[in-house]
């Protein structure tokens, strides 16, 4: 670790202080060892000091007796505990923003998109219908490449369900590994389920009322009752009748009318929940509900009817200090703030399966999880609800969700012994076996990120003492929001930095990979 100051405006180096001395390992871009780490595999007990290993994008060997292979790269995770990848049960990562008229909304706030806009589903080409009612549109064939997962790596988050939002079929959602380097090797379930938002689909078109959008999924999910009977006929008989017209969009009903592909409500308020679970008792779905803000208040009915929920966690809050001649909030507002960090915990306890996402806002995630467990989920409870419980509704638990031998080796590794202690940050995520760095916050003076300091973006000069010689490096600092991050770059080799972090002193300290004639080491 090299420790740096700051004077008036001049960076110099105060000291340098070597980290613990690592055995030069041979560099592969596929096989790592994480060991002397605490690891909480969630489908089995905690493992106080263990080694990881991970190959080719997999988990190839976990426990407390396990050694590093000789071809592996050797990170040392002392003082750190490794969790499953969390994951995001329900979102628009990684998608494009399609254009489109907004529709009215009717309901349906409480989804993955959060603060930012959601991404809205694309057209069907050969859809008979309008966007917005096309079943068919699949959030896979959306995926961004080279999409910047950052905020969600600095969350612990390493896979998400993600889905357009907007207008009524909103399309098919994909869970998706979160390394947008290779849209190939993004998919995990290239499709989870249809998604349905109680919007118009605007424009002017039919429909444009709540009434009709009801009416525009009952009457569509009859049509596909039909035309699975008539191609049914079809197929029994196909010289003793016309042969029906491919119709895409009804073709991409018929999992969902035969129940093997469950449907996802956004609904947030109880009469929203009432209202799909009503539609889905009626056509036989297999719903869920995504959002789920009130879903306490229907918690009996969604548990005697097995219907899990994708809650987000983005719960509400005061946005800036009120005026001192402002008027007294509305008592609705200021008790479904009190009640919406106890909404898990009430679910949980009433035996609702629960998969918890972000909502979109993702630099709070990690502290609403704890606001979630102060309301009463258990720390347990929490921590499945965004590992291997969220991977079982998902459909996806025989490959993620637990640090498990064969899974993929998806992993949140966090500075300290407990992802919910108030000190804890995630300081690097594996993305199907490939490390992401998460750059600290910066923090001065008063503990407030970027609180009381001048920028120390730019470059400077080092000179590091390391084997017995004067090395000479140039360091380049950004600042990235209230994060910073950099390189060095000279007789040290290039290398990222991480764990960059500032203490009230001005000191800044950072880790690195240096290259050696032996190999290369942590720094």
């Amino acid at each position: 670790m090299h420790v740096l100051s700051r004077v008036g405006t001049a960076l110099a180096i105060a000291t340098v202080i070597a980290a613990p001395p690592l055995t030069a390992q041979r560099v592969t871009p596929s096989t790592y060892a994480i060991t002397n780490a605490r690891i909480v595999p969630v489908s089995g007990p905690a493992i106080e000091r263990g080694t990881i290993v991970i190959r080719d994008g997999r988990i190839a060997a976990v426990g407390a007796n396990v050694t590093a292979p000789a071809d592996a790269r050797v990170v040392d995770g002392a003082g750190h505990t490794v969790y499953p990848g969390l994951i995001d049960a329900y979102g628009s990562l990684g998608l494009r923003a399609a254009p489109g008229g907004g529709g009215g909304v009717f309901g349906g706030g409480g989804g993955g998109g959060g603060g930012a806009a959601p991404a809205r589903p694309a057209g069907a080409p050969n859809s008979r219908y309008p966007a917005g009612l096309q079943p068919e549109v699949r959030a896979i064939d959306q995926i961004v490449d080279n999409s910047d997962f950052s905020a969600a790596y600095a969350a612990g988050i390493t896979t998400a369900l993600t889905a357009p939002q907007g207008r009524t079929y909103e399309g098919q959602s994909a869970l998706i590994s979160l390394d947008g380097s290779d849209f190939g090797a993004m998919a995990v379930r290239p499709t989870v389920a249809l998604h349905i938002g109680f919007q118009g689909i605007g424009g002017g078109q039919y429909p444009g009322s709540l009434m009709g959008v009801f009416a525009a999924l009952r009457q569509s999910l009859l049509d596909a009752t039909t035309y699975r009977d008539e191609i049914s006929a079809y197929n029994r008989a196909p010289r003793s009748m016309k042969r029906p017209a491919y119709d895409p969009s009804m073709e991409a009903l018929q999992p969902v009318i035969a129940g093997t592909m469950p449907v996802v409500f956004r609904a947030s308020t109880q009469r929203e929940i009432e209202r799909a679970l009503d539609l889905a008792k009626e056509f036989k779905l297999k719903a869920m509900i995504g959002g789920g803000s009130e879903a306490h208040l229907v918690m009996d009915r969604l548990k005697a009817e097995n219907v899990p929920v994708l809650l987000s966690v983005n719960f509400p809050r005061r946005t800036a200090a009120p005026a001192a001649d402002a008027e007294p909030e509305a008592l609705r507002v200021l008790r479904e703030r009190v009640q919406a960090p106890k909404t898990p915990g009430l679910l949980a306890g009433a035996g609702v399966r629960v998969a918890l996402s972000a909502g979109g806002s993702y630099p709070e995630f990690l502290a609403n999880l704890r606001r979630a467990v102060a309301g009463g989920l258990s720390a347990d409870a929490a921590l499945r609800a965004v590992t291997l419980g969220s991977a079982e509704i998902l459909g996806a638990a025989d490959r993620l969700g637990s640090i498990e031998v064969g899974k993929i080796a998806n992993l949140t590794v966090v500075n300290g012994t407990d992802l919910f202690a108030a000190d804890a940050r995630v300081s690097s995520v594996y993305v199907d076996g490939r490390p992401h760095p998460v750059a600290a916050p910066v923090v001065a003076a008063g503990g407030r990120p970027g609180a009381g300091r001048p920028s120390l973006e730019g470059s400077w000069q080092m000179q590091v003492q390391l084997e017995g010689r004067e090395r000479i490096v140039n360091l380049t600092l950004r600042e990235d929001g209230y994060r910073l991050r950099g390189a060095i770059e000279g007789d040290l080799g290039a290398s990222d930095v991480v764990d960059v972090q500032v203490d009230e002193k001005g000191e800044i300290a950072f880790s690195t990979s240096v290259t050696l004639p032996e190999g290369t080491e942590e720094a």
